[in-house]
C-alpha cells in the first residue's frame, strides 16, 4: 500500500504543471553541467521499479542508483518524489490504449470498453490502484484520458455533472476491484498458499470454534460463494458481477433522464 504521503498533487503544483506539459523528450532543467539522463528515462525506471517492487521501495536513493547517479544529481530531473509520482502516474496514462469511440457502438458498449481498459491498466501497474488522486495533477495524459472516457457516454441525456459524477463512479469501482485484487494476491505470495489452500488448512479450526446453527444464513451463502469461487474472493466475478450492476444504474439513470427531456420537449 502507498504511504499517506504517495498521493497525486501533493507536490509543488507549479513545478510539476511544468514538467507534465513539458514538450516529449525535453528537459525543462537547462542549468549547471551537461545532464547526462532525460526526464523521461527517470520518469520510466521509476515506473519499472514501482512495477517490479511497489511503490514502498521506491524512493529517490533507490531510483538513483538504479539510473547510476547520485541522489542530488537526480533531483536536478525532479524535485522529489511527490513530483516524481505525478509524472509517473501521466505517463501510464499517455501510454494507454484507448478504443474509439465509434459512432454506431451503444453506450454500455463503449462504458464496458472503459471498464476494461482501466482494469488492464491497474493489473499492469498495481501501484496506481493504490495511489489516492483526489487532487489530481491535469497533466496531458490525464487530460487525454478524462477527454476520452467521457465520450462513452456521448448519445445519452446525462448533463455534464451527471457524466463527470458516472465516469467517476465507474473508475471509482474498477480502482476498487483492483485494490482487493492485489490484497488479494499479496495475501497468496505472502502465505505461500491459494486461497483455497489456506481455508482447506484452517477447515479443522473453523470446525471447532464456528456452529452453523447459530448462523445459518451465513452458513449456506458462505459455503456456496466459497465453492464457486474456490475460496473467499474471486476477483473475476467481483468485477463482472459488479460492473453489471454499474451498467443497470447507469441504464435506469439514463432512461430516466431521457424521459425527462422527452417531457420537457412536449
Amino acid at each position: 500500500m502507498a504511504k499517506a504521503k504517495d498521493r497525486t498533487g501533493a507536490g509543488d503544483p507549479a513545478r510539476t504543471l511544468e514538467l507534465l506539459w513539458r514538450e516529449a523528450g525535453h528537459n525543462v532543467s537547462r542549468r549547471g553541467p551537461k545532464q547526462q539522463l532525460s526526464i523521461d528515462t527517470v520518469v520510466q525506471t521509476a515506473i519499472e521499479l514501482a512495477d517490479r517492487d511497489s511503490l514502498d521501495t521506491l524512493t529517490m536513493r533507490h531510483l538513483a542508483q538504479e539510473l547510476g547517479v547520485t541522489p542530488m544529481t537526480l533531483y536536478t530531473y525532479v524535485p522529489g518524489k511527490a513530483e516524481l509520482l505525478d509524472l509517473m502516474l501521466d505517463t501510464v496514462y499517455q501510454e494507454m490504449p484507448r478504443t474509439e469511440h465509434l459512432p454506431d457502438t451503444s453506450w454500455r458498449t463503449r462504458v464496458t470498453t472503459v471498464a476494461h481498459e482501466n482494469r488492464v491498466l491497474f493489473q499492469q501497474h498495481p501501484w496506481v490502484a493504490t495511489l489516492p488522486s483526489t487532487r489530481p495533477a491535469l497533466g496531458p495524459g490525464l487530460m487525454g484520458k478524462y477527454e476520452h472516457e467521457l465520450g462513452a457516454f456521448d448519445g445519452t441525456e446525462l448533463d455534464d455533472i451527471e457524466r463527470d459524477a458516472a465516469l467517476t463512479h465507474l473508475l471509482a469501482f474498477v480502482q476498487s476491484t483492483a485494490r482487493t485484487a492485489s490484497d488479494t494476491q499479496a495475501a497468496d505470495r505472502d502465505s505461500a498458499m491459494s486461497d483455497e489452500q489456506w481455508w482447506s488448512a484452517n477447515a479443522p479450526l473453523l470446525a471447532r470454534v464456528f456452529d452453523p446453527a447459530r448462523y445459518p444464513l451465513a452458513t449456506r451463502v458462505g459455503s456456496a460463494a466459497g465453492t464457486a469461487h474456490q475460496g473467499a474472493y474471486n476477483p473475476d466475478h467481483a468485477f463482472d458481477f459488479g460492473l453489471r450492476c454499474v451498467l443497470e444504474g447507469f441504464a435506469a439513470l439514463i432512461e430516466k433522464t431521457e424521459t425527462r427531456t422527452q417531457s420537457k420537449d412536449r
